[in-house]
């Protein structure tokens, strides 16, 4: 056996660690494991392709070497760095960045073996279409992830940006895109002369259209549908992984990228459901109100708001048969998670019966919640999806809301707002309601949350932490 079989096996093998271990997450108990075995497939993979550099013919020479090894430090420091330092909430914004990151490298990649090829006599037409591809998907999800981090990171308004003639300039950047493609296709296939410049100054006119119309598609999207739009361009990095695999030739790289590119699809797909959105406004960009809604929600219920002390709403707590928590941004921002674990293990001590209201896109990511309180050993059945626990709020004798805000709205059951026709939890079913906020503050839509108006509500104006430190001392007294 060869050293060139060995590595291409090496490859294989990495890539069946991708595979397993996606196939691992698809539980809780088992998703640690398949983090580590899915990064133990990336080290095979990376050392079989360093071992197959170093072998091949002509080598890659000391620059080559010397660029490699500085970008293995650069990378894998930062990479180290923000994962052991980046806090849960900032999860959305640096799976953003790591998104552009992944275009942009996959654009570069294809740019390159482009004019390679082209110095060599011309790529044949399936490589210039993998070429485009990669391309056009790279700079889309490297720019328009650009944006959207800033969107998330508050360095841009999270508010839909729309200045006049976008649309008219959307359009127009996909017809150059689609042109672009076509000349070279056509260039490719001898049925027009294209010499090597030209070719790549085609090639280039692409790639700043794809640049433009990935800002121009994230900008027109509010705040509120950011997270939707990450596992979009989620998807877009995978697929751009996947075409620079096929034109390099290189089966991880079209495997990792094929399962990234399906994962994030269906992922998204699960995220717009659960928002009541569009895939296809999501590609076109545009949906959703954002910051720019009206103060209140058209048509709502006016109402005063109920504050309520921490003794008051323990006893609520102690004395009732069963106990919903919805867990929201607020706790997660807080880092409440063993707070609400720990009062939720007193109030069973007390014959309580305490579960958990997930929403699909409870937070800013999608397991969001379910993360944040399995690291506080919070019992995994007690984490009830949407669909599972809102028939549940009817026969609720609390439901204790900790910083969720859009996800519990019932504004969301009329038209005329931002989060018309988005799923919410039942909350407002449950006999009495607590909300623990600390203050009243709109949520990421931008609208008001009727649910802090409503009649059986009681405000708990307090950090997340801090108010259930409160009510854990307060049940302990009684």
């Amino acid at each position: 056996m060869d050293l060139q079989t060995v590595v291409y096996l090496a490859q294989i093998a990495g890539a069946v660690c991708f595979v397993l271990g996606l196939h691992l997450m698809n539980s809780p108990a088992t998703a640690r494991n398949g983090n580590l075995l899915s990064a133990g497939g990336m080290v095979v993979a990376a050392s079989a392709t360093l071992l197959s550099l170093a072998v091949r013919t002509g080598g890659v020479g000391t620059i080559g070497w010397v660029i490699i090894v500085v970008g293995f430090l650069v990378g894998g420091g930062l990479g180290l760095y923000t994962a052991r330092n980046v806090q849960m909430t900032e999860m959305p914004q640096l799976v953003s960045l790591f998104n552009a990151m992944g275009g942009g490298a996959a654009a570069l990649v294809a740019i390159e073996d482009f004019v390679r090829i082209t110095g060599a006599g011309g790529a044949p037409v399936s490589t210039t279409v993998f070429v485009v591809l990669d391309v056009v998907i790279g700079a889309v999800t490297f720019s328009g992830s650009l944006v959207a981090s800033g969107k998330l990171m508050g360095l841009i308004s999270g508010r839909p940006i729309i200045f006049p003639g976008s649309r008219l300039l959307t359009i127009v950047l996909a017809v150059v895109t689609i042109a672009g493609t076509a000349l070279l296709v056509l260039g490719a296939g001898g049925a027009v002369t294209l010499d090597g410049t030209v070719s790549l100054v085609v090639l280039g006119v692409i790639l700043v259209a794809a640049l433009v119309f990935g800002v121009t598609m994230v900008l027109p999207i509010g705040g509120a549908d950011m997270p939707v739009v990450i596992s979009l361009l989620n998807a877009f990095t995978g697929t751009a992984v996947a075409m620079a695999g096929f034109v390099l030739d290189n089966p991880v790289l079209i495997i990792s990228g094929a399962l990234v590119g399906a994962s994030g699809g269906i992922l998204t797909k699960l995220m717009a459901d659960a928002m009541n959105r569009s895939i296809l406004n999501i590609m076109i960009g545009g949906f959703g109100g954002g910051e720019s809604a009206v103060a209140g929600a058209a048509g709502g219920p006016g109402g005063s708001v109920r504050s309520i002390g921490a003794d008051d709403v323990a006893i609520q707590l102690a004395y009732a048969s069963s106990v919903i928590v919805v867990p929201g941004y607020g706790l997660a921002v807080a880092q409440a998670q063993h707070a609400v674990r720990e009062l939720a293990e007193l109030l069973e001590e007390k014959g309580v019966d305490v579960e958990y209201a997930i929403h699909p896109v409870a937070g800013r990511m999608p397991g969001h919640m379910n993360v944040l309180l399995a690291e506080a050993n919070v019992p995994y059945p007690q984490l009830k999806e949407m669909d599972e626990i809102n028939p549940e709020f009817d026969r609720c004798d609390v439901a204790l809301v900790i910083g969720a805000n859009d996800v519990t709205n019932p504004a969301a059951r009329r038209p005329g707002n931002p989060v018309s026709g988005m799923p919410i939890l039942n909350v407002d079913h449950a006999k009495s309601i607590v909300v623990i906020k600390r203050s009243m503050g709109r949520g990421y839509a931008g609208i008001d949350n009727e649910l802090y108006v409503n009649p059986k509500t009681g405000m708990l104006f307090a950090d997340a932490k801090e108010g259930l430190a409160q009510l854990i001392a307060a049940v302990k007294a009684l």
